[in-house]
């Protein structure tokens, strides 16, 4: 079992930026794909980024690419996402995934969620 916590969550202005963490616990987490998702007020929960375990492979939502950079350091069990050049239509709860399973952008395929941490982008 793999305990997921995020933190770095707040509010900022339009152009500002955030750096969320995410600490996984309770098994290794070198082998396992990391994520992102997101969901803003009254919209469906969606992908924003994901980073591979073997090679470091990253891929983003489209809308966040050139913004947003995922990265890992797996000695801490931890993945980070840096949000630069947020825009209010960034506000929403973002939840750190752990250990894919199919395709990425499927809710089902991640072992491991965390709680999620709110992200308030204002005008």
């Amino acid at each position: 079992q793999v305990q997921v916590v995020e933190s770095g969550g707040g509010l900022v202005q339009a152009g500002g930026s955030l750096r969320l963490s995410c600490a996984a616990s309770g098994r290794t987490i070198n082998s396992l794909t990391m994520g992102w998702f997101r969901q803003a007020p009254g919209k469906e929960r969606e992908f924003v980024a994901t980073i591979g375990w073997r090679t470091g492979t990253t891929d983003y939502l489209y809308s966040v690419k050139g913004r947003f950079t995922i990265s890992r350091d797996n000695a801490k069990n931890t993945v980070y996402l840096q949000m630069n050049s947020l825009k209010p239509e960034d506000t929403a709860v973002y939840y750190c995934v752990v250990g894919l399973v199919g395709t990425q952008e499927d809710l089902g395929s991640w072992k491991y969620w965390g709680q999620g941490t709110q992200v308030t982008v204002s005008s």
